[in-house]
C-alpha cells in the first residue's frame, strides 16, 4: 500500500509534504540557493540607510550680524512655512552672514510633499535684504562616507587645492568611485583691493570701479549672420577668469587716450574668501578629500578602490607633497562584520553540539538545518523589504539565531518521542507535527507581535532599530514552514540508527545523556514540582516577593537608565572656543597647543601604535583638533584614558571661552548627558538664566563640561545718521552701501571657473580693513562728489554682537549642556533638576520655559513609544493566546512569564554590570513574546491530556514532566545563541549587548518560573472553580504517575 493511501495517516498539507519527499527538498534547495544568491548582491553598509524627515532653508547674507539675520530671514521664513501640513517642529540658528531654518516633519509624512510646499513658500518670500542670496532649500539625507584622504605637505593652500582636484578626477575615473567632496570648501575669489588715497585722486568709488569691471567682463551671444558659406554665429567674448586678466580692465580713459587699469589702481589676486578657515593633517597645511559611496556601493568596494588607485597618485605627487588615509569606515564595516559573524558562527556551534548532546544526532542535525534554511530563505526576501547587510541587520540574524530553532525543537521532539513508543516513521513524523502545529504557529506569531513594536520607535533610535522585526519576523516565518513542511520530511525518511561506526557511537552516547535527564526528570524535578504544587499558595508568594524586590531595586534608580551605552570610539577630540575676534596667530598658538599635548601623550604611551593621524581646523573663532586612534586590540590605554591624560597635558591653556575634550563624540551613546534648553522672548533674560542654570549644575559632584550656551560675540558699531549728512543729500543706504563695499566688499560678479565658482570682489586693502580708527577716518563720497568723514555725518554707538541666535517654534532659545559621570547618575540629576533648580529658576525669570532636549528628548520619545508598543504588544499576544486555549483565564496564566523574564532581565543587567537603556526595553518587550512559547506549549499539552480524561492536576504535572526536555533545550539553545554576544569583551559590540542580556538572561529565568509558577497557576485556577462551583478540592498529590510510565528518550 502506498504511503498516499495509507489510512492511518489524515490527510493535509503536513502529511502530503511528509509523503511526497521531492517537494520539500526542492523547496528547501530554493530557499537555501535563492538566499545565497540574494546574499552575494544585497547591498552592504554600517548603518542601516534612512531619511531624516527634516527640510533644511539655508540663505546666506554675507557681513550682517546675528540679529540682522534674524530680523530679515528667519522671522519671515519662520512665518511662511509654520502652518504647512506635516511641518511638526521649526527650528532655527542666526549667525554671521548666514541663516538656516530646519523644519522636522512628521512621522510617516509624504516628506516630497512638504519639501515642495515649503520651495514654493520660500519662493514667495519677497521681503529677504537686497544682499541675501538665493535660498537653499534641502531635504536631508543622510551621506554614506566611506574613507577621508588627507592631502599635505609643505605647500600654499592653493597649490594643494590645485592637486586635490587633481587628485578627485582621477579617483572618478575608477566606475566604483562616483561621489568626492574637497574639504575645507572655501571659495576662489579674486581679490581686487584699492586704497582710499588712490580712490580719492581719481574721484572714484569702490562701487564705480565694480560696475565698470563688471561691464567690462562679459561673454554674451550677439546672434548669427547667414552667408552664402554657411551660418556665423556672433559673440561678445570679454570673459575674465584669473587676476592679471582682471587687472588689465581701463578705469579711466583720458582724452589723450591714456588707460588707467584696475591693476594700477590696486592689488588684484588670485586667492580664497577671507574666512579663517586653515586645515592641517600632522601639522602640515593640508587639503581633504571625502569619499562616498552611493547606490547600491559597499564600503569594502568603494575602499579597495580607493587604495588601489592611490598607489598610482601617489608616486606622481610632487615633492613634499603626501597623500593619506585619515580614516577608513571600511575597515570598521569589516571588523564589525567579522566581529558578528565570529558571535554567529560561535552561537551556531554552541547551538549545535547543545541540540547533538540532548537530542538523537540526525535529529538533531536536521533541527539545526533549520537555522541556514530560514536565514538564506529570510535574505532572500530582506531586499523587498528594503533591508541591507549592515550592523543591526545582522545583529538581528544573531538574536534569532537561538530562538528560530525553538518550534523544530518541539517538533522534532514530538516526532522523537512517537518514534520512541515504536511507531513508524512516517506516521510518527505526521502525528508528532500536527500534535504542536497550532501551539508552534502561535509561539511563532506571538515572538512577531512581540517585535513589532520596535518598528514603530520614533526619532533616530527608531529608524536604526526599525530592522530587527523586519529580520526576525522574516526568519521567523521561514522557520514556521521548515519545520511543519520540510522538517518532518526529512524526519519521515530517516532510518532510526547510524549506520557508520561514528553515527553508532552518537546514538550511544545520546541514549546514556537521555537516560541520565529521564532520572534526573523521575529523581529530581517531578518530585520537586510535585512538591511545588503542595505548596503552590507559598510557591506564588514567594514570585511575588521576586517581583517585587526587582522592581523596587530598578525604581531605586540603583541599575540607572541611559538612552544608549556609550561605544569606546577610535577618535579623541578637542574644542577650544576662543572669543570673537581673536586674531589668526593667536588661534594657530592654541592649536598647536594642543597638538603639543596631544603628541606628548602618544609619545608617552606608544607613539604610532596609540595615535595614526591628527587632523586640525580652525573655523573662525573656533578650534577643532581630533587625534584618530589606533584599533582597541592594538592600543595600550582606552579612549576615555587617552582624553584624560591630554586634558592633563594641555593644562590651563588662558584666554579661552571654553575647553571641551570628549571620547565619545561619534558614534552611539555619543553626545551630552544633559541638554536642557531655555527660551524666552527676550533673549537677555536667557542670557542670565543660562548662567544660573549652568552654576547650579556645576554644583553637582560628578557633572562636568558644564556650557551655558552663551558666547560673547564680536564688538558691533551701530550708525546713525546725522542731520549735516543728510543736509548734504546723503541717504542712510548710501552710507551703509559704501561702508559696506570698503569693508566687507563689493561683489562684482560670480562665475564658474572649471568645476569651482569664483566671486570678484573690490575693496579696501586689508591695512585699511583692521582698527577702529580705519573705520573713524573713512571717508564718504557725496553725489556733489565731496569727500566727507564719516564720524561727521553719523552717530556711532557701541554695543556687542550674539554669536548666535538659536530659535524653537518662533521663540528664542538657549542650550545648557554638560555631562555626567558616571552616565549611570544622569537621572538623578535630572530628578533633582525637575524638582527644584528649574521650577526655581522659572520662578526668577517669568516667561521663561525649558524642555529637555538632546538624549533626553529621544528618551522620552522612545520610552513612551514602547510603554504604548508594549502595551499593545500584551493585548495582541493575549488575543493570539486565547484563540487556541479558548479560553479567557489560560491565556492569562502563560502571560504570568512575562514579568518573571523582566526580572531576568534585570538580574542580567547586574550581573554584566550594564544601565537599562532603550535597548534593554526593546530587548525586554522582543522577550515577552519569547517567553510565553514554553507556558503555550505545557498549558496546550495539559489541556489535550484533560481532553482524553485526565484530572487537572494529574494533568498539569505530567504535561510539566514531559515538556521539560524540549523546554529546557529551548532554552538553553537561545541562550547558547545569545551567549557568543553576551560575553563579547569587543568594545565596538556594546551598544548591542543590552538586547542580548535582556533576551538571554530573561529567557532563562522565565524557564524557571513556566516549569514552576505556571503549574501552579494552573491548579490554583482549578482551586477557584471549584470554591465558584462548590465543588470540594482535589486533595494534594501523593505520587507521580506520569514519571513512572514516560518512555526512555
Amino acid at each position: 500500500m502506498s504511503p498516499d493511501s495509507d489510512p492511518r495517516i489524515q490527510p493535509g498539507p503536513i502529511a502530503w509534504m511528509a509523503q511526497h519527499s521531492v517537494a520539500p527538498n526542492l523547496l528547501m534547495m530554493f530557499l537555501l540557493v535563492g538566499g545565497l544568491y540574494m546574499a552575494l548582491r544585497i547591498r552592504q553598509e554600517v548603518f542601516p540607510e534612512f531619511d531624516l524627515d527634516r527640510v533644511t532653508i539655508t540663505v546666506p547674507y554675507p557681513g550682517a550680524s546675528p540679529e540682522e539675520v534674524e530680523q530679515g530671514i528667519i522671522l519671515a521664513i519662520e512665518e511662511n512655512i509654520r502652518g504647512i501640513t506635516g511641518v511638526e517642529e521649526v527650528t532655527a540658528m542666526a549667525r554671521d552672514g548666514v541663516g538656516v531654518v530646519t523644519a522636522e516633519l512628521e512621522e510617516g509624512t509624504d516628506d516630497q510633499r512638504v519639501y515642495q510646499e515649503i520651495q514654493q513658500e520660500i519662493d514667495r518670500i519677497t521681503t529677504f535684504p537686497q544682499d541675501t542670496e538665493e535660498p537653499e532649500v534641502v531635504l536631508a539625507t543622510r551621506r554614506r562616507q566611506v574613507v577621508d584622504l588627507a592631502l599635505y605637505g609643505d605647500a600654499q593652500e592653493w597649490v594643494l587645492r590645485d592637486l586635490a582636484e587633481q587628485v578627485r578626477d582621477e579617483l572618478l575615473q575608477d566606475p566604483a568611485i562616483t561621489q568626492i567632496d574637497v574639504i575645507p570648501e572655501r571659495t576662489f575669489e579674486v581679490s581686487i583691493e584699492v586704497p582710499q588715497e588712490n580712490l580719492r585722486a581719481y574721484n572714484l568709488t569702490l562701487a564705480m570701479i565694480a560696475d565698470r569691471i563688471r561691464r567690462a567682463s562679459i561673454e554674451t551671444p550677439g546672434g548669427s549672420v547667414k552667408t552664402e558659406g554657411g551660418e556665423i554665429l556672433l559673440r561678445m567674448k570679454e570673459r575674465r577668469d584669473w587676476a592679471r586678466e582682471f587687472g588689465e580692465i581701463p578705469i579711466v580713459t583720458s582724452a589723450e587716450g591714456t588707460e588707467l587699469r584696475v591693476g594700477d589702481l590696486g592689488r588684484v589676486t588670485d586667492t580664497f574668501e577671507e574666512t579663517y578657515q586653515v586645515f592641517t593633517y600632522n601639522g602640515m597645511p593640508a587639503v581633504g578629500l571625502d569619499v562616498y559611496r552611493i547606490g547600491d556601493q559597499t564600503p569594502i568596494g568603494v575602499a579597495d578602490a580607493v587604495r588601489t588607485a592611490l598607489v598610482d597618485i601617489e608616486v606622481r605627487l610632487p615633492p613634499g607633497v603626501q597623500i593619506s588615509i585619515v580614516h577608513d569606515m571600511s575597515e570598521v564595516y569589516r571588523q564589525r562584520l567579522q566581529l558578528l559573524l565570529r558571535n554567529g558562527l560561535l552561537g551556531l556551534t554552541l547551538v549545535l553540539l547543545i541540540l547533538t548532546v540532548f537530542l538523537e544526532h540526525k535529529l538533531a542535525f536536521w533541527v539545526t538545518m533549520g537555522i541556514p534554511i530560514s536565514f538564506l530563505g529570510a535574505l532572500l526576501f530582506l531586499p523587498s523589504m528594503d533591508v541591507t547587510i549592515n550592523m543591526i541587520s545582522m545583529f538581528a540574524f544573531i538574536i534569532a539565531l537561538g530562538i528560530v530553532v525553538d518550534d523544530a525543537i518541539v517538533v522534532g521532539e514530538n516526532i522523537f518521542e512517537y518514534r520512541q513508543q515504536g511507531m513508524e516513521l512516517l506516521e510518527a513524523a505526521v502525528r508528532g507535527a500536527r500534535d504542536v502545529a497550532v501551539p508552534v504557529t502561535f509561539s511563532i506569531l506571538t515572538n512577531i507581535v512581540a517585535f513589532a513594536p520596535l518598528a514603530f520607535v520614533p526619532g533616530f533610535i527608531g529608524k536604526m532599530w526599525t530592522v530587527i522585526p523586519l529580520v526576525v519576523s522574516s526568519v521567523f516565518l521561514i522557520s514556521l514552514v521548515e519545520s511543519l513542511l520540510v522538517l518532518p520530511a526529512h524526519l519521515a525518511h530517516s532510518k532510526r540508527e547510524g549506520g557508520t561506526a561514528l553515527g553508532q557511537a552518537l546514538h550511544r552516547m545520546h541514549d546514556r545523556l537521555s537516560r541520565s535527564i529521564s532520572r534526573l526528570i523521575e529523581k529530581g524535578f517531578g518530585p520537586s514540582l510535585e512538591t511545588v504544587l503542595r505548596f503552590r499558595y507559598l510557591t506564588i508568594s514567594a514570585a511575588i516577593a521576586v517581583l517585587l524586590l526587582a522592581g523596587g531595586y530598578v525604581g531605586s534608580g540603583r541599575l540607572g537608565l541611559v538612552l544608549m551605552p556609550k561605544v569606546e570610539g577610535d577618535e579623541v577630540d578637542a574644542t577650544a572656543v576662543l572669543p570673537y575676534g581673536s586674531p589668526l596667530s593667536r588661534l594657530v598658538e592654541v592649536r598647536d597647543e594642543l597638538l603639543r599635548s596631544l603628541n606628548q601623550v602618544a609619545a608617552e604611551h606608544g607613539g604610532d601604535s596609540l595615535v595614526e593621524g591628527v587632523v586640525a581646523r580652525i573655523e573662525d573663532n573656533q578650534i577643532f583638533v581630533t587625534g584618530f586612534l589606533t584599533d582597541p586590540e592594538v592600543r595600550p590605554i582606552s579612549t576615555a584614558t587617552v582624553t584624560q591624560l591630554w586634558r592633563e597635558r594641555s593644562g590651563s591653556i588662558g584666554g579661552l571661552e571654553s575647553l571641551r575634550f570628549q571620547s565619545d563624540k561619534r558614534g552611539p551613546g555619543s553626545g551630552k548627558a544633559l541638554t536642557i534648553e531655555l527660551a524666552h522672548r527676550d533673549i537677555s533674560i536667557l542670557d542670565r538664566a543660562s548662567t544660573d542654570l549652568a552654576a547650579s549644575l556645576a554644583e553637582f559632584g560628578n557633572v562636568t563640561d558644564v556650557d551655558d550656551g552663551y558666547t560673547p560675540g564680536k564688538q558691533q558699531l551701530d550708525f546713525k545718521m546725522l542731520p549735516e549728512g543728510r543736509s548734504l543729500g546723503l541717504t542712510a543706504n548710501e552710507v551703509a552701501r559704501q561702508l559696506r563695499g570698503s569693508f566687507y566688499g563689493a561683489e562684482v560678479l560670480r562665475q564658474q571657473r572649471g568645476r569651482n565658482e569664483v566671486k570678484v570682489m573690490v575693496r579696501l586693502p586689508k591695512a585699511q580693513r583692521v582698527s577702529e580708527h580705519n573705520v573713524e577716518s573713512f571717508i564718504v563720497q557725496t553725489a556733489a562728489g565731496l569727500d566727507v568723514p564719516l564720524g561727521q555725518i553719523t552717530k556711532v554707538q557701541r554695543g556687542r554682537a550674539y554669536t548666535t541666535i538659536n530659535r524653537r517654534d518662533g521663540r528664542r532659545a538657549v542650550s545648557v549642556t554638560a555631562d555626567v559621570v558616571p552616565q549611570d547618575d544622569t537621572e538623578r540629576v535630572l530628578a533633582t533638576a525637575r524638582a527644584s533648580i528649574l521650577p526655581e529658576l522659572v520662578r526668577s525669570y517669568p516667561g521663561l520655559s525649558y524642555s529637555f532636549q538632546g538624549r533626553q528628548e529621544e528618551m522620552r520619545e522612545s520610552l513612551a513609544s514602547l510603554r504604548s508598543g508594549f502595551i499593545l504588544a500584551m493585548l495582541m499576544i493575549y488575543v493570539l493566546l486565547g484563540i487556541p486555549f479558548r479560553s479567557y483565564v489560560q491565556p492569562l496564566i502563560v502571560m504570568t512569564s512575562i514579568p518573571f523574564g523582566i526580572v531576568g532581565a534585570v538580574i542580567g543587567h547586574w550581573l554584566m554590570g550594564y544601565s537599562l537603556s532603550v535597548v534593554s526595553m526593546m530587548g525586554i518587550i522582543a522577550l515577552s513574546g519569547v517567553v510565553v512559547n514554553d507556558a503555550l506549549v505545557l498549558i496546550e499539552y495539559a489541556n489535550r491530556l484533560r481532553a482524553s480524561g485526565m484530572p487537572p492536576r494529574e494533568a498539569i504535572l505530567t504535561a510539566g514532566i514531559r515538556r521539560f526536555r524540549p523546554v529546557l533545550l529551548t532554552t538553553v539553545t537561545t541562550f547558547g545563541g545569545l551567549a557568543p554576544m553576551i560575553f563579547e569583551t569587543s568594545r565596538q559590540a556594546r551598544f548591542m549587548i543590552p538586547m542580548a542580556l535582556s533576551l538571554g538572561y530573561g529567557i532563562v529565568f522565565a524557564t524557571a518560573i513556566t516549569l514552576v509558577l505556571v503549574p501552579c497557576l494552573y491548579v490554583v485556577v482549578e482551586d477557584i472553580k471549584g470554591v465558584l462551583t462548590g465543588q470540594a478540592l482535589t486533595p494534594p498529590l501523593r505520587s507521580v504517575d506520569g514519571v513512572e510510565t514516560l518512555p526512555a528518550s
